[in-house]
């Protein structure tokens, strides 16, 4: 009678499991380090969705690109190869052209301005040109990026500075032919491969917010942190359209609800970080050169802008002159 209470209160405890076996998996990969607040964030939308939906999904998180590179996991998500959200932006132009848009140097000037984009109609319009005809990615959430800057191993006031140097940079058009018209020699390759072609000299310097500097350990391979602040923008927290439709209506609430909390949460982190990343990075030997002629590094990037939007990104100028238009006075 004994051993037959115990089975019965052990398949109890079996069909409870099974009960409240996860009944959806959401999959999130991204390519920085469990330090770095997007990760963060992504912890926190997997304790809230999680909660909320009392067990019946699953959040499982994989960062520094231990899925793959960030263009290789938004093939996959696109895909339905297993991926179902990246934290992705300017990237997203190999599949949706306009949005190479977020990689335009020197086009928001300020904090206040990439705010007053990707919280108003032209960041609607961009989120919009994410669902790539309903097939793309739906976006819950954005994080803004701090400014970017170029680390190398002699200081860069001048764009005469940069002239020759060998500078890793995002697989971007934009970018690249920017960094030429600085004199630079631009060389695309993934974020995991950096801190290697550094050490070994493959590469002299690279272009990534505080953050990213950080998390990559480029202070160990970099001596002068060099104030460019080239590049103003954000990214999405973005996940696969066809993931987001294969869960029910309630659970789509959840994840969208918790979406905007995980924002909110994810920018309290990032003004934090930003405060103390410099005393971080100089505290680790970096150099800041702050007096960087960055008035003569907007004339040429706007040069090469121009010649681009003149030719094949002709498409871009009505959202660039849509950002421009955006700036807060």
């Amino acid at each position: 009678m004994r051993k037959l209470s115990v089975l019965i209160l052990m398949l109890a405890i079996l069909s409870c499991s099974i009960a409240h076996a996860a009944q959806h998996t959401i999959t999130v990969t991204h390519i920085v380090d469990e330090a770095h607040s997007w990760h963060k964030a992504s912890e926190f939308f997997k304790q809230e969705v999680e909660k909320r939906s009392e067990g019946k999904i699953e959040v499982k998180i994989y960062p520094n690109s231990q899925l793959g590179n960030e263009i290789d996991t938004i093939q996959s998500a696109l895909t339905g190869g297993g991926v179902d959200v990246v934290i992705t932006g300017e990237s997203m132009m190999t599949y949706v052209p306009e949005l190479g848009i977020l990689g335009v140097p020197y086009l928001m000037t300020s904090d206040a301005h990439v705010e007053a984009v990707a919280g108003g109609p032209v960041g609607k319009e961009i989120e919009d040109l994410m669902m790539m005809d309903g097939a793309g990615f739906r976006c819950l959430a954005y994080f803004v990026r701090g400014p970017r800057d170029v680390t190398a191993n002699k200081a860069i006031r001048t764009p005469d500075d940069i002239k020759g140097l060998i500078i890793r940079t995002p697989a971007s058009t934009i970018t690249v032919s920017t960094f030429e018209s600085f004199g630079a020699k631009p060389t695309p390759m993934a974020f995991s491969e950096v801190f290697t072609s550094l050490q070994s000299g493959t590469i002299q310097g690279q272009e990534n917010p505080l953050a990213m500097i950080k998390s990559g350990n480029f202070y160990e391979v970099q001596k002068y942190l060099n104030k460019t602040e080239h590049l103003r923008t954000w990214l999405y927290f973005a996940m696969a359209e066809q993931s987001f439709q294969a869960l029910p209506k309630d659970l789509q609430d959840i994840v969208l609800q918790v979406g905007k909390e995980m924002q909110a949460y994810e920018h309290e982190l990032f003004l934090k970080d930003e405060a103390e990343l410099e005393g971080f990075l100089t505290s680790k030997g970096m150099t800041i050169i702050e007096d960087v002629d960055q008035a003569a590094f907007a004339k040429l990037a706007d040069g090469a802008m121009q010649k681009l939007m003149d030719g094949e990104y002709k498409y871009l100028k009505p959202l660039y002159d849509k950002i421009k238009a955006a700036e807060p006075k």
